[in-house]
């Protein structure tokens, strides 16, 4: 990058250092002036006859005080390049990986050495954002490919019944179509997923007071047939939870969570329990069900994007498109709650939303 014309930060620290150390000693010889020569009588016979008087003291003092300021000035602009380069290193260092960074390459990383000082901190800032946002690209790149290929796989299946319906004009309509329908409807699923996600990590929405409580009334009763169907037994408890967000986001964030521990729940006389509370400033939603054993591992991964886990693929037509609790995480996330997973002893998933509270 090209600077524009001007001292450089080096040359302006130099300058000032040079200059602080030439101030000092034009104090330093005033002083001597003002404490010393101005009481040294100013006559022809000096001082009791015996020492110089003024004029000769000046006339000596004069050329050596000259000299010692230039030396001064000389010494404070060598010093002060050497002190300013030492002291701007950091910054050079914190220079080049930025412009790493900015190249594409974020798996570079300062790791500033020395004691804890303010290059210090700011070098492992940087670091930091570094990591987080490598993360972060790491993240919206495995998104995408795996958004690509979630996309692909129906448009494909389109287009080989399409192809087979071309082949053979005696074939059934009436299945193709279904077929068709089908795909279509789970491609349009997915997309308007992937619109919700991307809505809930941007984060701009109105807020507005919501109760929880109500919220998963709501879910239940839309809910409560696929529970009936599957004979799984369906509760809502606790009381209000108020917070403040979206009404929408915050509907599908519990309808979400509900739909999974009902469709990932044991054939039948599963239990599925949905409890909301106020904890002081904080608004709490548990959404509990029976279920298979999930291993411990298995769990922190369910929250990533078309996760369905080892035991929870399902083919049926629930089998959703892997982003159910990705989407909770998300609008949790823009909520500025907290989402936690806790497989149970006994089978079956725990999961626990904590919202700040509004009254």
């Amino acid at each position: 990058m090209d600077r524009r014309p001007g001292l450089s930060v080096r040359w302006k620290l130099t300058l000032s250092y040079a200059g602080f150390l030439a101030v000092a000693g034009a104090l330093l010889l005033a002083v001597v002036w003002v404490f010393l020569l101005r009481y040294v009588p100013d006559n022809t016979q000096g001082l009791l006859g015996i020492a110089p008087n003024r004029y000769l003291l000046v006339r000596m003092f004069a050329p050596a005080a000259a000299v010692a300021m230039v030396l001064l000035l000389v010494f404070g602009l060598l010093g002060g390049w050497i002190l300013a380069g030492r002291m701007l290193a950091p910054l050079t260092q914190i220079t080049d990986a930025a412009r790493s960074a900015e190249s594409g390459s974020l798996s570079h990383r300062i790791r500033m050495k020395g004691r804890q000082d303010e290059f210090r901190e700011l070098s492992d800032a940087f670091d930091s954002m570094l990591r987080q946002l490598e993360s972060h690209v790491a993240e919206q790149q495995r998104f995408a490919a795996n958004a690509s290929h979630e996309l692909r796989t129906p448009l494909a299946i389109s287009r080989t019944l399409l192809d087979v319906a071309r082949k053979d004009p005696t074939r059934d309509g009436g299945e193709l179509i279904e077929r068709l329908h089908v795909v279509n409807t789970r491609a349009i699923d997915l997309t308007e997923a992937l619109l919700l996600l991307s809505r809930g990590d941007r984060g701009n929405f109105t807020r507005e007071s919501v109760d929880l409580s109500l919220i998963a009334e709501e879910a239940a009763e839309t809910l409560l047939p696929l529970a009936e169907t599957r004979r799984i037994t369906l509760d809502v408890t606790g009381g209000p939870a108020r917070t403040s967000g979206s009404a929408e986001l915050l509907l599908r964030m519990v309808t979400n969570l509900v739909q999974n521990a009902v469709v990932h729940n044991v054939p039948a006389d599963g239990t599925v329990t949905v409890h909301t509370e106020a904890d002081g400033d904080t608004s709490v939603l548990r959404v509990e069900s029976s279920g298979r054993r999930l291993a411990p591992e298995l769990v922190p991964t369910l929250t990533e994007p078309f996760q369905r886990g080892t035991e929870r693929v399902r083919t049926d037509e629930h089998a959703g498109v892997g982003l159910g609790l990705a989407i909770v995480h998300s609008v949790v996330r823009a909520h500025d709650g907290t989402l936690d997973l806790l497989p149970r002893s006994a089978g079956g998933l725990l999961v626990t939303v904590r919202l700040p509270g509004t009254r």
